[in-house]
């Protein structure tokens, strides 16, 4: 197989999923609204109390359009977010990051996803994570099809009920679209799953491998995790 993704065939652009539908002003109240309530917090209140309301800040910031400033106010919130082992928060934070179309950007979509697959958060947020990687790679490139599986199996595994069957059903949803941007596939199921016998995504160790190499490729140098230590404090299954 060839290497399925590299940050140069990730292509970086409109990629916010913030509300954009309050207005300027409602945004700038809340912005104000976020500060004050940080402004107000004790000098001694909890590390996690102060960082959440610090996201918020950074969030909206981000649907004000200043992304500089919402990237150096999330990043620092990453750090303390692992710190705290706050896993949800701190892959809430890279989605963040990753809106901000900084140079880290792809490193924070990197360190982002590594966490929302190994870490059991909540299912429909491994999800969008991994919808970025879909939506923001070449139509001929496998990566979006390594990211889509993997999603439709982390779906699969962590939800049950109603919230299995609307997630898988998107997550198919999802790998029916790729099938066909990559190979023109129209929605049959036959043939998606032919396709994925000839990628070879129906084995999930290797799948999981490929997804690993991948993150490697997009992240380079730039791990904000040691990812040793954190595999090594994993509960053994």
């Amino acid at each position: 197989m060839k290497n399925e993704l590299s940050p140069e065939q990730l292509v970086v652009g409109d990629k916010s999923g913030i509300d954009l539908s309050e207005s300027r002003p409602s945004l700038q109240a809340l912005l104000k609204q976020h500060q004050t309530t940080l402004e107000a917090l004790p000098a001694d209140c909890e590390p996690m109390e102060r960082a959440r309301v610090q996201l918020d800040i950074a969030e909206t910031l981000l649907a004000l359009l200043k992304n500089k400033e919402a990237w150096d106010t999330a990043r620092q919130l990453f750090d303390v977010f692992v710190g705290q082992q706050a896993w949800q928060d701190a892959i809430e934070t890279c989605d963040i990051l990753f809106q901000c179309d900084q140079p880290e950007s792809l490193a924070a979509l990197g360190n982002g996803v590594w966490l929302a697959v190994t870490y059991p958060v909540p299912a429909q947020l491994t999800v969008a994570m991994l919808q970025h990687i879909v939506d923001e790679t070449p139509d001929d490139s496998d990566g979006a099809a390594v990211a889509a599986m993997v999603a439709n199996y982390i779906a699969d595994i962590r939800t049950e009920g109603k919230d299995h069957e609307s997630l898988t059903f998107f997550t198919r949803q999802m790998l029916a679209a790729v099938a066909k941007r990559h190979r023109g596939i129209e929605d049959d199921p036959e043939m998606i799953n032919t396709w994925i016998e000839i990628l070879e995504l129906n084995d999930i160790d290797t799948l999981l491998s490929r997804m690993a190499s991948m993150l490697d490729a997009i992240v380079g140098d730039h791990w904000w995790i040691d990812r040793e230590a954190l595999r090594a404090s994993l509960p053994v299954s």
